[in-house]
């Protein structure tokens, strides 16, 4: 079990950077329109139950009712199982979300999510971003 512990800083809005079926990236800023500062990046995911954006998520010790059902899907309790609430896009409370890992790790810095040339230390450009065409 794992409560995670964010940095200080605006992290309002959340969403799905990457997942490829192993690694799981959720990004978090203040307005992911152009840039986000705070990354979660967990390995080995085994179990995943979020919505691929949110806001304001509320991390909380999982419930003996969510481990149990990450057990029975995984077969034993992974190293790391986060859980986390957030708000239902219809105003009805919140949603229990769950992320069961090998691990999980916080990563900061400034990522872009336009093309730059100009990066400075500790910042970088998102994985999606690309070069512009320069044959227009």
């Amino acid at each position: 079990m794992t409560v995670v512990r964010l940095p200080e800083g605006s992290w309002w809005d959340w969403e799905v950077l990457g997942w490829n079926g192993s690694e799981l990236r959720l990004a978090a800023g203040y307005d992911l329109t152009y840039h986000h500062g705070l990354e979660l990046v967990f390995t080995d995911v085994d179990y995943l139950a979020c919505p691929t954006r949110f806001s304001d998520p509320r991390f909380r010790d999982p419930t003996s009712s969510e481990r149990d059902t990450v057990r029975r899907y995984v077969g034993d309790e992974p190293p790391v199982v986060v859980a986390f609430d957030v708000d239902a896009e219809e105003g009805r409370g919140f949603l229990p979300c769950v992320v069961a890992a090998a691990s999980v790790r916080i990563v900061t810095g400034l990522v872009y999510r336009y093309w730059r040339e100009d990066l400075k230390e500790g910042e970088r450009l998102a994985p999606f971003v690309r070069p512009p065409d320069s044959a227009r």
